[in-house]
């Protein structure tokens, strides 16, 4: 050991904390016209952004990616999401979508994102408007680069097995396709399940991603009498043979997948450090889960909402979340992920009664003390009164 280099470092501290106050006392008594961190931090996360489409194509029978242009896309990791703002009828309402392109493609002379829109098989509002009405030359709002599914070098296993169900595949997409570029250094194997060969989602890009680093094994569970790859679900038996050494398993699809995933992960006794689940949205029938109480599934409540000093007063229905209410009722209420776990739709619960889904709750201690609730994974379960932020 160097005892003179130790003894600097552990004196480092009391240093830095006389170099600042050196700073502070040069410092000049007129407050600095620039912000370098401030301007740093609105170029990275500049908020809600102009989109206008321009480009709608199939990605199968069943689905179709939309291309949005901007004047500027802010950086964001493969695998994140963007949120759309869009007013439905009356509606003014906010979804989530993964992205479906890289990250170098925002870059360059015509900078690009893409989502990918599979038709809901059953009523999806917002689904079912973009799939059947978006065309070239609409215009967007809309926020990028958000979420935590994307790989972390630190966090995450070099080895990666990507387990994905109909459009839950666009994130690993965005991954193969930065992998290719080569700005993204891991071994990606992604285990796509189907119902049928006709209708696997963004086959001709996954395709085009092979390489060395990048696999596609699609996995059909339909009749499909001439495919002669793998089929059934993302069981075990499946999920270990596509496994090699440490690896990290990243899943994305619709809710029943997830349940089984993560059985068959149990199944293979993978540590939870190693498991990383996307955000999935409202599920589709909230009575599902333990302890909502099921006989309030039909009924329909009044929801007094609080901005300042007015009040206005909305049907609530029990079944859907407080924030589907409010987008009905053409009221505004900032969504991100839409499953509870990110806090933009954060509001406070002045009185009454509510359920709050239990699966990606991302709720502070202190706001389940305070009644602070996120709208949009919070249902009504008798009259509420709710204040949100004025906007």
């Amino acid at each position: 050991m160097k005892v003179k280099g130790f003894l600097k470092d552990v004196g480092g501290a009391s240093r830095v904390t006389k170099a600042r106050q050196a700073k502070f006392d040069q410092a000049s008594a007129n407050p600095a016209p620039y912000d370098p961190i401030g301007t740093l931090a609105k170029t990275l996360h500049p908020g809600f952004l102009h989109f206008r489409v321009t480009e709608v194509r199939d990605a199968s029978p069943t689905a179709k990616t939309i291309r949005f242009e901007g004047a500027h896309f802010p950086y964001f990791m493969a695998g994140q999401f963007m949120t759309l703002r869009m007013k439905i009828g009356n509606s003014l309402v906010t979804r989530p979508y993964s992205i479906s392109s890289s990250p170098f493609q925002t870059r360059g002379e015509h900078p690009f994102v893409e989502i990918t829109v599979r038709k809901p098989r059953k009523d999806g509002f917002v689904a079912d408007y973009l799939y059947d009405n978006v065309k070239v030359g609409d215009e967007f709002e809309g926020e990028v680069g958000l979420g935590e599914f994307h790989y972390g070098p630190i966090r995450d296993a070099k080895n990666v097995v990507a387990l994905a169900g109909g459009s839950g595949i666009t994130p690993f997409l965005s991954m193969a396709r930065e992998i290719r570029f080569g700005n993204l250094d891991m071994n990606l194997t992604i285990l796509f399940g189907s119902v049928s060969e006709d209708d696997i989602i963004l086959r001709k890009e996954l395709e085009e991603c092979v390489c060395d680093k990048v696999r596609v094994i699609h996995v059909l569970s339909g009749e499909n009498p001439n495919w002669k790859g793998e089929r059934g679900f993302l069981d075990a038996k499946l999920i270990q043979k596509y496994s090699q050494g440490d690896t990290t398993y990243f899943v994305c699809g619709p809710q029943v997948m997830y349940d089984f995933v993560r059985k068959a992960l149990e199944e293979l006794k993978v540590p939870a450090r190693r498991i990383r689940f996307e955000v999935f949205g409202a599920p589709r029938d909230i009575t599902t889960f333990e302890g909502y109480p099921k006989e309030l599934a039909g009924e329909e409540f009044r929801l007094t909402v609080c901005q300042g000093i007015h009040h206005t007063v909305i049907p609530a229905k029990a079944n859907e979340p407080i924030a589907v209410a409010l987008e009905r009722a053409g009221l505004k209420v900032h969504t991100a992920c839409r499953s509870g776990a990110c806090g933009y739709c954060r509001i406070k619960v002045l009185s009454g009664n509510f359920y709050v889904c239990p699966v990606g709750d991302g709720r502070r201690g202190a706001d389940k003390d305070y009644g602070y609730v996120h709208a949009c994974a919070t249902y009504p379960t008798s009259d509420l009164k709710i204040k949100i932020n004025i906007d």
